[in-house]
């Protein structure tokens, strides 16, 4: 482009120049080579044009005939120079236009050829599933990609029984691993109806829109026959449900890392609730979609009964959720709201302040929430130090753990407009978390209660 530019601006100048040196006589006549001059014949010239017949051929003199040509000879440059003054401006818009076309256009073909080769040679994990969160592919559903059967097959050994992570109510989680050596984990989802399709078909469609720490990143999935899969990043240490009430009951989990877990789980909750457009509802938040990575980063997970802001008004939502998290005011009126999401977050952080589950069984026929049963000791200062989870017993500033409590019971208030927004809780754990696990506590030496 910049090339044939400058070469108009050259041969503009050197056609000015050579106006200017016509002009002023630099160039003497050209004679033809090996010729004498030729002297023209000269007619009898009457006494009035004498003066002119001296003068060489081909110049004029005088006084007003001079001035004329000057004049002449001015205004002929300076309408050049103001044609090539109106034309390179032009020339250079034009220039600059032609190039941001042509950029576009280059980008655009190379986007084509980059999604026509990998819909010849099918979609492969290898090159980008190094970096899980930064994954963006063009595939059919946004930044998802579509994977082959036969590859996650290949991937899982047959989805053999060794490779099971866990069990859930909508199918089996298996370990796979892609080429060099990285994992991943691959939802099996074995139920058929137009319930199970339709949560399938929603969290393929929401994974693909939003991207954020503190949820599970969603990279792939596959249709094969009446199975659907769902390929996500592996979360090495599981779920928080499998930590708290699994083998290890919570042995793991020191009080300080149960914090920065409810820290990172409200992040998640508060992006989806303030940061998405419309805002997100979980509806189906629980320790068992709360899953921990090696560094026991926890993220959310399982957003297949997610819906956003206005759609549950439009249309008529069936009632979904888990037994111990739905909140009341949905559970018996069927009104869905972020503070819906919020009583189910209360109900997460009392089972990581005492170890127990949400719902326990006193006797065959008759259950107890933990809601119900802890909401007269968590208000009672005597009593609370008594209900914490053995585990991590006086192991925490009895400060933090009152503010801890006093959350919580906000959190699972039965009118949702006494409970607070996510936000406000989130702004409530970060002084309680030490720096180095992402909150702002200084943490010089644990100070257990025993010593107060």
């Amino acid at each position: 482009m910049k090339k044939p530019l400058s070469f108009f601006i050259f041969w503009c100048f050197l056609l000015s120049d050579l106006v200017h040196a016509r002009n002023h006589h630099v160039f003497p006549p050209i004679l033809a080579p090996g010729l004498p001059p030729q002297i023209p014949n000269i007619s009898p010239i009457s006494p009035a044009s004498e003066s002119m017949a001296a003068a060489p051929f081909g110049l004029q003199i005088g006084v007003h005939g001079d001035r004329h040509h000057h004049h002449h000879q001015l205004r002929k440059k300076w309408v050049l120079l103001t044609a090539i003054a109106s034309i390179v401006p032009c020339v250079i818009i034009f220039c600059l236009f032609a190039l941001i076309i042509w950029s576009a256009i280059c980008r655009k073909a190379n986007q084509r050829n980059v999604q026509s080769s990998e819909t010849t040679k099918g979609t492969t994990l290898g090159p980008f599933l190094s970096k899980f969160n930064s994954l963006r592919m063009n595939g059919k559903k946004g930044s998802v990609s579509v994977i082959e059967y036969a590859f996650l097959e290949a991937s899982t050994n047959n989805f053999s029984s060794s490779n099971i992570l866990g069990e859930g109510g909508s199918g089996r989680i298996y370990k796979a691993r892609f080429d060099d050596n990285i994992l991943a984990a691959v939802k099996k989802l074995d139920s058929v109806g137009p319930e199970s399709e339709h949560e399938f078909e929603n969290e393929v469609d929401l994974m693909s829109k939003i991207r954020h720490p503190n949820l599970v990143s969603l990279l792939g999935y596959c249709v094969y026959g009446q199975s659907r899969f769902l390929v996500y990043e592996l979360m090495q240490n599981g779920s928080l449900e499998s930590q708290l009430h699994g083998p290890s009951r919570g042995s793991g989990l020191t009080w300080h890392l149960r914090m920065k877990i409810a820290l990172d789980a409200a992040r998640g909750l508060e992006y989806l609730h303030e940061h998405c457009n419309p805002p997100v509802i979980h509806r189906d938040l629980k320790s068992s979609n709360i899953l921990l990575d090696s560094a026991f980063n926890a993220k959310l997970a399982d957003f297949g009964l997610a819906v956003t802001v206005g759609a549950q008004s439009k249309t008529n939502v069936k009632l979904s959720g888990t037994l111990g998290y739905v909140a009341p005011e949905y559970l018996l009126d069927g009104k869905l709201t972020e503070k819906s999401d919020v009583y189910s977050f209360g109900v997460v952080l009392l089972e990581l302040l005492m170890g127990r589950k949400p719902v326990e069984k006193l006797a065959p026929a008759q259950c107890q929430s933990i809601v119900t049963w802890a909401m007269p000791q968590l208000t009672d200062r005597s009593k609370l130090p008594n209900i914490v989870d053995p585990v991590i017993k006086n192991t925490m500033d009895l400060k933090h753990l009152y503010q801890v409590a006093a959350v919580a019971v906000l959190c699972v208030q039965p009118e949702p407009s006494y409970r607070p927004l996510i936000t406000d809780v989130l702004h409530s754990l970060i002084p309680l978390v030490p720096i180095e696990l992402g909150g702002a506590l200084r943490v010089s030496e644990p100070k257990p209660t025993s010593s107060q």
